[in-house]
């Protein structure tokens, strides 16, 4: 597939993914987080956001992480952190899974994808977008959008992301039945983080991500949502710091 990424810095590669959002949810981080640590760091834009086109053939969430495999391949990166942030969770997780000997390590940030019945995932494409500002942060009034106040081409992008997550993500729910099962495969050193006022998947969701994949850790954030790298990036850079110097070559 083709893929327009964002690249900053040098040092250890790391392959950033963004969720729903789009790429804007990452890429600031991206930045900041090539100079704290320091990393060469990749943010790359999941085909059909941010106003680039999805093939027709590219529907599912394993698809991109083949995709992403692929990229890792053809620019020949080795011990690559793969950081994932809610639906670019579920794809790392995935690409993860691949079993690919590039991977040095895996970060999931509020991942979504698994199927945790006693808390699930909140009905995403229901919520308006100031229900989903609400879920997503600890103090969401700093973060709310008013899609009304936005250009023509800002709202046409935000409708597009909305409709390409659909596609992914399998409207309504967001969630792959065999995934959680499937996480025991994982065998590169594992960071679950996650915030602890996130209501879009609850820290008892994160758990049970944590929990399906051997020798995890997980890090509760305090006072923080559904995307600690726009809410709280430095607790996210201090605990990144400390997983990716310990999670390095095989």
């Amino acid at each position: 597939m083709t893929l327009l990424c964002a690249e900053y810095g040098a040092g250890r590669p790391i392959l950033l993914l963004h969720g729903g959002g789009g790429p804007q949810t990452v890429d600031a981080f991206g930045a900041r987080l090539a100079a704290a640590l320091p990393a060469h760091v990749v943010v790359p834009t999941h085909p059909g956001f941010g106003g680039t086109t999805r093939p027709d053939d590219l529907t599912t969430i394993a698809g991109l992480a083949r995709g992403y495999a692929d990229l890792l391949d053809e620019r020949g990166l080795h011990d690559v952190l793969v950081i994932g942030s809610s639906i670019g969770g579920w794809i790392a997780a995935e690409l993860a899974l691949l079993g690919s000997a590039r991977l040095g390590g895996l970060v999931l940030i509020d991942a979504v994808g698994i199927d945790v019945p006693d808390h699930p995932a909140a009905d995403f494409f229901a919520l308006s977008f100031p229900e989903i500002a609400e879920l997503s942060y600890h103090a969401p009034d700093a973060f709310r959008i008013d899609p009304t106040q936005l250009s023509p081409a800002a709202r046409e992008q935000l409708a597009a992301n909305r409709a390409a997550l659909a596609v992914y993500a399998g409207e309504p729910s967001m969630v792959d039945p065999t995934l959680r099962s499937r996480l025991d495969a994982v065998t590169v050193p594992t960071l679950v983080i996650w915030g602890d006022s996130d209501r879009i998947v609850t820290p008892d969701y994160g758990r049970a991500y944590a929990e399906a994949i051997p020798g995890a850790e997980f890090r509760i954030l305090p006072d923080t949502g559904h995307l600690p790298q726009l809410e709280t990036p430095d607790q996210v850079i201090a605990a990144l710091r400390t997983f990716s110097s310990t999670a390095g070559s095989r």
